[in-house]
């Protein structure tokens, strides 16, 4: 989600659970994939191999019980996330887990979001193949995985700069060269890349950054959690010469860093 990605479980309403033979089987599966040694990732120099049938049938799963499950319906971003080998973004070590119904840690105290909270927020982004996005908040490099499957072209700010790296060699073994990653402070946006048909921030400022509102295209929607402590997911989307702003469900995420902790 995919840095400061921490958080992401929506408040109490949205069933959360993973029948135990799936956990079981995330385990087993998990396990032995760690045991090929073909398999590759993002502490790997090599490509990866071609993906597990057990790692393989977990996704389906993810894509069934715990996105389509919970309303997301656009068939388009169902399929993204059915191909979109998750566990190849995540370090071997968590690898088992990688299908899980929650966050998980991709180290540097950063983690990969929730399934269904970066199914929801790449929803809500209204994706196009002919529309231009901007994601503040590499991470892993999954949700720009995802929004490589669903966009023409992908915009990736990344303020770590060995997580940056670690994603823009993930992303360039899946062969996405329609993602550009950048290592920098994402309150800034990308201006000489502006306008944005969408852009999708995984960090929680206390307010909307206005360089990020002032990069939307007009008809842009802006997919932020916004908030210190108690958070809301909200879309904003410019309209003419003001915006409309939208709440979505209350979400948990680390909070931006950079120039938004000096505000």
């Amino acid at each position: 989600m995919n840095r400061r990605h921490t958080p992401t479980h929506p408040r109490p309403g949205s069933p959360i659970r993973l029948q135990a033979k799936v956990a079981a089987c995330l385990i087993a599966a998990g396990l032995a994939l760690l045991s090929c040694a073909g398999e590759a990732g993002p502490d790997s120099g090599r490509p990866p191999a071609a993906t597990s049938g057990a790692m393989e049938e977990l996704r389906m799963r993810m894509v069934e019980e715990q996105i389509a499950a919970r309303g997301i319906s656009n068939e388009a971003v169902l399929e993204a996330f059915r191909k979109v080998p998750r566990h190849l973004f995540v370090p071997p070590s968590v690898r088992p887990l990688a299908y899980a119904d929650g966050a998980q840690s991709i180290g540097l105290g950063q983690t990969i979001s929730q399934p269904y909270i970066v199914a929801l927020m790449t929803d809500l982004a209204r994706p196009s193949p002919d529309a231009r996005v901007l994601e503040v908040g590499t991470g892993s490099g999954y949700q720009a995985a995802i929004l490589g499957e669903l966009f023409g072209d992908v915009y990736t700010i990344e303020i770590l700069p060995e997580l940056g790296r670690r994603a823009e060699r993930t992303l360039a073994e899946q062969q996405y060269a329609n993602i550009r990653v950048r290592i920098g402070d994402g309150y800034d946006g990308w201006p000489e890349e502006a306008p944005f048909d969408a852009i999708v921030v995984t960090a929680a400022p206390s307010t909307i950054p206005r360089p990020l509102m002032e990069q939307l295209a007009q008809g842009g929607r802006l997919v932020i959690p916004v908030g210190s402590g108690s958070q809301d997911l909200v879309v904003l989307t410019r309209d003419g010469d003001g915006y409309r702003r939208e709440l979505v469900t209350g979400v948990r995420f680390v909070p931006m860093t950079g120039k938004a902790q000096e505000e």
